[in-house]
């Protein structure tokens, strides 16, 4: 796959179920150079995030903390993407985007995970989002029901249009 960004890219990739760490093993194979670390727990997902520098980090949000791995992920700088299959909800997906989540890809739309991080690689983060909604725009409809952003219209259509960026966090020493 030559002339790809995502050669020489190093990822980390935290998920509890060891086939769908081999399935994004199998995916991502064929780049040169690509360096894809994997945990299957928490504990080794944090361990590596304090460890290492990453392109680009993908994470299951259940039975992983995803969220605290996420908010880790993003407080280091590192472009990250939730890869997720039961928690796939409104309010995960909006959550995530808060927090800074730069794409939300169901599961089932695995197979697609090449584009998703090279668009996440070459985008700024308000365009990576903008595409992620068109390139997924028909499988929330289906999911969630077509009116699924009505009741936070503003900042579904903010995203959509890649007008939204999450606020940056500022922690306070106690």
């Amino acid at each position: 796959m030559a002339g790809s960004i995502l050669q020489n890219k190093r990822i980390l990739a935290v998920d509890d179920e060891p086939d769908v760490l081999d399935s994004l093993e199998d995916l991502l194979g064929g780049f040169e150079g690509l360096i894809l670390d994997r945990a299957g727990a928490y504990e080794t997902g944090f361990h590596l995030l304090r460890s290492w520098t990453y392109d680009v980090v993908i994470l299951d949000i259940m039975g992983v903390r995803g969220f605290d791995l996420l908010n880790m992920a993003v407080h280091r700088g590192f472009p990250t993407v939730m890869l997720t299959a039961h928690a796939l909800s409104v309010p995960d997906l909006k959550r995530s985007i808060e927090m800074g989540a730069r794409a939300y890809i169901p599961k089932e739309r695995m197979v697609d995970i090449v584009a998703f991080l090279e668009d996440i690689l070459t985008l700024e983060h308000g365009s990576g989002l903008k595409r992620m909604f068109q390139r997924l725009g028909g499988f929330f409809n289906t999911r969630f029901g077509s009116r699924w952003m009505e009741d936070e219209r503003i900042f579904w259509d903010r995203v959509a249009a890649g007008e939204y960026l999450p606020e940056p966090v500022i922690l306070l020493k106690k």
